[in-house]
């Protein structure tokens, strides 16, 4: 993913975002035949530099990471198209969009217990309005843990990139967001509410910035 330097997310904006409800990403892995990418719900606990997740005990990415450790995890979100002439000349369209990419070290869980803790983890996360359910020995759960591999993926490296025109004039953000709102008006399409949405909080920073500076 190239970043150029106006793109280039902060940690704490980054982390703001995913809390925000982003927890659906793509898992990508080194397969014997190619890329092996899979479709997933994880959670992250950025304290310990951890995401954790499960499949299918006969998904492919299982035996790639068998083979290669190394994975990458990456959440794309708030995405939208921007016309030419929205921009200003020399009227080039662009993608605006918002992406996290964890690279990472990723470690099967398979025994019972580590497979049943890593889930729990899940559980209260995604549901945490039924604490019944939980996986707990002899339970109908805990039956079905044979289907499943755990895995906890050490992330060694973070690459955000918010790519909202930050490098035009910000009278021109103003505008662009502006027709976003329009558009989504006409067409209902929530990707167009979350470009402006970012586009509107990357153009607060930089005319808060700005205004520091000229103090």
């Amino acid at each position: 993913m190239l970043i150029r330097g106006w793109d280039r997310g902060a940690e704490q904006e980054w982390r703001q975002w995913l809390a925000a409800g982003r927890d659906f990403g793509t898992l990508a892995a080194n397969g014997a035949d190619g890329p092996v990418l899979v479709p997933t719900h994880f959670l992250l606990d950025a304290e310990a530099g951890q995401v954790l997740l499960h499949l299918a005990a006969a998904n492919p990415l299982l035996a790639a990471v068998r083979a290669d450790p190394h994975v990458t995890l990456a959440v794309t979100d708030d995405y939208a198209f921007a016309p030419g002439r929205w921009r200003g000349a020399p009227y080039t369209p662009t993608s605006y969009y918002a992406s996290v990419q964890f690279s990472c070290t990723a470690e099967l869980v398979e025994a019972p217990a580590e497979k049943a803790a890593l889930l729990n983890r899940q559980l209260a996360y995604f549901q945490p309005e039924q604490p019944a359910d939980r996986v707990e020995p002899r339970n109908a759960y805990w039956e079905q843990l044979t289907a499943i591999r755990g895995l906890r993926l050490t992330v060694h490296r973070v690459r955000a990139k918010f790519k909202y025109d930050d490098k035009k004039p910000v009278e021109l953000q103003g505008e662009v967001a502006e027709r976003l709102a329009e558009r989504h008006a006409a067409t209902g399409n929530p990707q167009d509410a979350g470009a402006r949405a970012q586009l509107v909080r990357r153009m607060a920073l930089r005319t808060g910035a700005a205004d520091r500076s000229s103090d």
